[in-house]
């Protein structure tokens, strides 16, 4: 198994200013890392994070992965790389699926490319369960991005630069995540808003995905995709527990109706991978299908050993209760703020 280490490694994180980005520049940090380069193409989310973490290892470079040549720049003498760059916004995939493709499949081809080519020991890639049995445009090109990861393991066994996957579910109180919502609503006064009382999602905190990226990032090889295990809840005890905590039992919830491009459950690995998958405790690790381009090998041969499992899904892992999710919620720093300011 591969294993490197952080402690004064260069590294680089695409989409370094988003939520993701700043706490695992914040963990990075605090675990020895040597110098950190960010590249994004929000100016002012990068003025507003250099001043916030005041960091002289912090090199900040101001480009997009969709052009190559901003990402070569900010992967010179790097070490690792994390891609978080991404579209994530399942309506704004939506209206504009052509945008989703350039950032999320070719932009992520470009990081690959400039990161073989700048000789990278491992680039972790970030991806989500959307991806599994894809309905909207953003899972739909985060799973081609996963492919895309696949096929340059798959096809250059000889490279330097191992490449793996991280697939996670609902980061809580990521920037555009459904708990600010909440807590906004409740601020305001106005009721909770719902899509659909029983949708069930995955919960994880910011702090657990990035111990899954840097999971994967010390231990992957070539190809592998790891899964965080995570419980899950249904939307309406995750809009009952923010208000529990925040002292407003009796809001009141109103249910919307499902947006265009949601599913019920969200799913973090197929059955298919779920056979192959192997069980590392907190984590599932899937292997690379390491076939060759033999063609014969996908249209003329099975897989005798596979054997058939069931989907993970936010609807068979563990269920939460509201006590269960105010448990969990607490576990977050911003909410642990506004529980304590009350």
């Amino acid at each position: 198994m591969t294993t490197h280490s952080i402690e004064g490694a260069t590294i680089a994180i695409t989409g370094g200013t988003g939520s993701f980005g700043t706490t695992m520049t914040r963990s990075l940090l605090a675990r020895g890392a040597g110098q950190i380069n960010i590249l994004s193409r929000d100016e002012a989310k990068q003025d507003e994070m250099r001043k916030a973490l005041d960091d002289s290892q912090l090199r900040f470079f101001l480009g997009d992965v969709r052009d190559l040549d901003s990402v070569r720049q900010a992967f010179v003498d790097v070490d690792f790389v994390f891609h978080a760059a991404a579209l994530k916004q399942v309506p704004s995939c939506e209206f504009f699926p052509q945008q989703a493709v350039m950032t999320n499949v070719n932009g992520s081809h470009n990081v690959i490319e400039a990161a073989n080519a700048a000789g990278v020991r491992s680039l972790v890639m970030l991806s989500t369960d959307k991806a599994v049995y894809p309905v909207n445009a953003m899972g739909m090109t985060k799973a081609l991005m996963e492919k895309t990861a696949q096929a340059f393991a798959r096809n250059n066994p000889e490279s330097g630069t191992t490449v793996s996957l991280t697939r996670y579910g609902n980061v809580m109180y990521s920037r555009g995540s459904v708990i600010p919502l909440f807590v906004r609503q409740l601020q305001e006064g106005r009721q909770l808003t719902v899509t659909e009382p029983q949708m069930t999602r995955f919960l994880m905190s910011l702090a657990e995905s990035v111990d899954l990226v840097e999971h994967a990032f010390l231990h992957a090889e070539p190809g592998d995709l790891f899964v965080r295990k995570a419980p899950a809840s249904t939307v309406e005890t995750l809009a009952k527990a923010v208000a529990a905590l925040l002292g407003h039992e009796d809001a009141e919830i109103a249910t919307i109706g499902i947006r265009h491009g949601e599913k019920m459950h969200e799913t973090l690995l197929s059955a298919e991978e779920a056979a192959r998958a192997s069980d590392e405790g907190q984590y599932f690790r899937v292997p690379l299908d390491a076939r060759s381009l033999k063609y014969d090998v996908y249209v003329e041969e099975g897989d005798q050993e596979q054997v058939r499992m069931n989907d993970y899904t936010s609807e068979n892992t563990t269920r939460l209760d509201v006590e269960g999710t105010k448990e969990l919620l607490l576990t977050i720093p911003e909410m642990r703020r506004l529980v304590e300011a009350r």
